[in-house]
């Protein structure tokens, strides 16, 4: 049996309304009651997960901000810690506001957004996720002050363009720079420090847990999750994927409104 499941969040775990489904979280269960890692390896930061607390109470561990954050649950404290350079992070903002994108800062317990723009995430293209951005964004005017002074806990910048036009831009005018750049959603460009992903967070945390690489399942549908794929020992994707990550799958399950992650365990796992 496989000793680790390492799951996506959006598109993955969640539905298309950003919840997870009581068989899901029961499948989850199920595992973690049979002594197998189930882990959350997510774009999103700490305070984005806190709408699931109760689904995933539970889980251990997690590898957040696309592998620049693995975080123990239990003991509630980071595991390891990548920031994004400094001087990095502060041409981020400017190059968010050059282009009149919304700039989203991820640290190790914060998510830091304009307050003028979270009342205006439809002209980003994020609408679906305003709610939980009311509820759980710190807002600050002033993002490069907040950089200044928490210049270690800024793990993951975030952009939020109004048009894949825009973010090509952004894009041009970062060529050559010492970040991991991926593209999300549908205008978004979530950079990150240099060499981190998800795939790089698995890797040190199999370390941490004495795993074997070979002994893990990842399941994703997006970019941000074929280095992942790539490196476990059993890649899943989700039937909402795209045709270039599903040529990626050792296993294409149902898609996130049926529940695929859950086919995904009973098939792996207990069939």
């Amino acid at each position: 049996m496989y000793k680790l499941l390492a799951l996506d969040m959006d598109g993955t775990t969640l539905n298309s309304q950003k919840k997870i489904t009581p068989q899901t979280v029961e499948g989850i269960n199920r595992l973690l009651n049979d002594g197998v890692h189930v882990i959350v390896a997510s774009g999103r930061c700490l305070a984005e997960m806190n709408d699931y607390k109760e689904e995933l109470k539970n889980m251990r561990y997690c590898i957040l901000a696309s592998g620049a954050l693995i975080y123990d649950f239990a003991k509630q404290e980071p595991v390891s810690v990548h920031p994004v350079p400094f001087d990095e992070c502060l041409d981020l903002i400017d190059l968010g506001e050059q282009e009149k994108a919304m700039v989203h800062l991820l640290t190790i317990r914060e998510s830091v957004v304009k307050p003028q723009d979270i009342n205006h995430m439809v002209d980003f293209q994020m609408g679906i996720y305003q709610d939980m951005y009311i509820r759980n964004c710190l807002q600050c005017e002033d993002q490069r002050e907040y950089a200044k002074t928490h210049k270690d806990d800024v793990i993951k910048v975030n952009i939020y363009h109004r048009s894949p036009e825009s973010r090509a831009k952004t894009v041009e005018r970062l060529k050559g720079r010492n970040l991991q750049m991926v593209f999300a959603e549908t205008t978004a460009l979530e950079s990150s420090p240099p060499s981190v992903t998800k795939a790089a967070g698995l890797v040190e945390l199999c370390k941490y847990l004495n795993i074997d690489i070979a002994d893990t399942v990842a399941i994703g549908d997006a970019p941000n999750d074929i280095e992942i794929l790539q490196t476990v020992g059993y890649a899943v994707v989700m039937g909402n994927a795209s045709d270039e990550i599903k040529q990626m799958a050792d296993f294409v399950t149902a898609d996130n409104d049926h529940d695929g992650v859950l086919a995904a365990i009973n098939k792996i796992f207990y069939s």
